[in-house]
């Protein structure tokens, strides 16, 4: 028997870009996750992307983010395209701009729809998209003295 979805949370929610903002301090996993708090939520996909101690075989000493003043309408752009490909009932992404160390979070989004199946693509969808989309660069620097930047998150 195929699935009947009358029930109005099987759909998007009217409004489900709850959260979306880029700043200069510390990010906190508990107010993503709470941002996409729905009742009508099945499944909830939560991503963490960390500064990491290493990058392309080499050991890192500091990292900065910076980003373009259209970062944040760029994160709302690739936001409402998940919202229309998906039933997302609540979403939230943040990241962070400049000097973090390692094992900061730079980034983390989360999304709610009625089923985790959606909800693991959906979230897969948005921060692969972010990374690839929103103008936010990254400064390396090496245990080497050695650095780079690059063009996205």
């Amino acid at each position: 028997m195929a699935p009947h979805f009358d029930h109005p949370g099987e759909q998007a929610a009217q409004d489900p870009v709850r959260l979306l903002e880029i700043r200069d301090t510390p990010l906190s996993i508990d107010e993503v996750f709470r941002a996409v708090g729905d009742d009508a939520t099945g499944g909830t996909t939560l991503f963490v992307g960390t500064v990491r101690n290493h990058d392309g075989g080499a050991d890192v000493e500091s990292l900065g983010y910076s980003c373009h003043p259209t970062a944040e309408a760029e994160m709302r752009r690739v936001a409402e395209r998940v919202v229309a490909k998906y039933p997302v009932r609540a979403l939230a992404a943040v990241h962070r701009v400049g000097d973090l160390a390692v094992g900061d979070l730079a980034v983390v989004v989360a999304v709610s729809c009625p089923h985790r199946g959606e909800a693991f693509e959906a979230c897969r969808m948005l921060i692969d998209d972010l990374k690839h989309e929103v103008p936010i660069w990254k400064h390396q620097t090496f245990a080497d003295g050695s650095e780079e930047w690059v063009g996205a998150c």
